[in-house]
């Protein structure tokens, strides 16, 4: 897709692509539009993706009920702002705001700027582009970017072949500031079917969503392994991404 896009563009050709254009088989079915945006955006390592709505971004309440404001500027040290949000669609897609929120969330997450504005005001997307002031909630960009792997990773949970859960040191030990590789001692049980180089997903004793990564070993040799000392790590930090701890 990269390479595709970028023909395009080197031709002056405006690409467009749709979820229900570009994916035609249901277990690679993305959630909506906005989703694959998000995928895109990282993919091509852009600068900014703008997610157009029809109200002006995330409020602190119903939009356009009385108290209710629009929040602005998002970055990675905001507190959790789901509960703001309603689950109600535009009926033009699957996607509704929390969808928006937490793709715009995830891809700021990789140092790409992120606007949730309202499509329906005339030339909202080149006044934000000119960095005009209009109403619209900025995603501020991770100053921390990640690499085009992890990029990659933090778009695969739909790919997720199994998964392994494991124990609270390993589960601290990935949370912590300091970069970690998931060992097979710290892994408890194996859920599902999955090759060496499939990505399974990471939980913690509760079925709680760690992160994702490349796995190192199949299911079988894993089970065989739990909780052993193994040179090899099942997950290398540079295949591994956490989740957002919102």
């Amino acid at each position: 897709m990269k390479n595709c896009i970028s023909a395009m563009l080197e031709n002056n050709v405006l690409p467009v692509v749709n979820e229900n254009d570009a994916i035609s088989i249901n277990e690679l079915m993305f959630t909506d539009n906005d989703e694959l945006s998000g995928l895109i955006s990282s993919l091509m390592d852009c600068e900014a993706l703008i997610i157009l709505s029809n109200v002006d971004g995330i409020y602190t309440g119903e939009p356009g009920s009385e108290g209710s404001e629009l929040i602005t500027k998002i970055n990675e040290n905001t507190a959790d702002i789901k509960n703001y949000i309603t689950d109600s669609k535009s009926g033009l897609g699957r996607g509704g705001m929390h969808t928006k929120y937490l793709t715009a969330r995830k891809i700021s997450s990789n140092g790409i700027d992120v606007f949730i504005a309202n499509g329906n005001r005339d030339s909202i997307i080149t006044d934000i582009i000119r960095g005009k002031d209009v109403p619209c909630t900025h995603f501020i960009g991770s100053t921390r970017k990640k690499t085009g792997v992890k990029k990659w990773l933090s778009h695969s949970g739909t790919f997720a072949k199994g998964a392994v859960i494991i124990n609270i040191g390993a589960k601290e030990a990935l949370l912590g500031q300091k970069a970690s590789s998931l060992l097979m001692v710290g892994i408890t049980g194996v859920e599902g079917f999955f090759k060496s180089g499939d990505i399974v997903r990471i939980l913690d004793e509760k079925g709680k969503n760690i992160g994702l990564g490349k796995a190192q070993y199949d299911s079988e040799k894993t089970e065989q392994n739990i909780g052993q000392k193994l040179r090899r790590p099942f997950i290398h930090y540079h295949y591994l991404v956490i989740s957002d701890k919102d």
